[in-house]
């Protein structure tokens, strides 16, 4: 969902635009089958994200869901994002398919197996979610990542600083060096990776703990950041509890 949402508002960025979600139960019979061929008949959960975007050419549309497929420019997508949302729809014996009219949107549109009888009540431990009082610069290329996360980390009690490219980050971190308790990077960005980035804050200032956020793990792992000179890494999508904990426990350490 954070991916095709995601998607649609960087459709939309030049000329702004609506995004709209809905979810609803479908039977799929005689009607729709022809739509998704790969299901069965039978009762589904229908999902749909449209924006009103330029759309989709037909030249491409079919190739949206290849692996490293993208129209972004270099630096802003790894072409891998619509692969994964498919293979995940597939994993859970669901289907999805795209309907586009260049100059008026695109839509996707999702379905799930309906669920037969009531979901099995589990017991959780709520855990509390830790906070703190530190300041953090978090850099991120995506805007949209970059005010959700400074949103979050805002609420847990952090005072949280913001750069979108890593030459902006630098920057601010020259300036005063000693300001920061912590910084958190992406790992793919334009001009200079996460763990460029972190290799330069830390000719800086060697004893920042630094951590990096992936969507990869072939990229980072606690071997690799331990090499690195890293605190920690984080994978995406990003989790609320998960990363509140991992920046506690990495500040605690200092």
């Amino acid at each position: 969902m954070m991916n095709l949402c995601i998607n649609a508002s960087y459709a939309m960025e030049q000329t702004g635009g609506k995004l709209t979600i809905t979810v609803e139960n479908v039977l799929l019979g005689n009607s729709l089958a022809k739509d998704y061929p790969d299901l069965k008949s039978g009762k589904y959960v229908k999902i749909a994200v449209s924006d009103t975007g330029p759309g989709i050419d037909s030249k491409i549309i079919d190739r949206i869901f290849e692996p490293y497929f993208t129209t972004k420019e270099i630096g802003k997508g790894s072409g891998m994002g619509l692969a994964v949302v498919h293979g995940i729809v597939k994993s859970h014996s669901g289907s999805i398919k795209v309907d586009s009219t260049l100059g008026k949107g695109t839509q996707f549109s999702i379905l799930f197996p309906l669920a037969q009888g009531k979901a099995a009540v589990e017991a959780e431990t709520i855990q509390e979610i830790p906070r703190g009082s530190e300041t953090i610069l978090f850099v991120d290329d995506e805007i949209s990542i970059v005010n959700m996360v400074k949103r979050m980390f805002e609420r847990l009690g952090y005072k949280v600083q913001t750069a979108t490219t890593p030459q902006d980050a630098l920057d601010r971190f020259a300036l005063n060096p000693d300001h920061f308790d912590l910084v958190i990077t992406d790992m793919t960005m334009p001009q200079m990776t996460g763990v460029k980035l972190s290799e330069k804050l830390m000719e800086i200032r060697p004893d920042i703990p630094i951590i990096v956020c992936t969507g990869h793990s072939a990229l980072v792992d606690e071997e690799k950041a331990k090499e690195l000179g890293l605190a920690a890494y984080i994978m995406k999508p990003i989790s609320i509890r998960e990363t509140a904990q991992t920046i506690r426990k990495v500040l605690d350490r200092k």
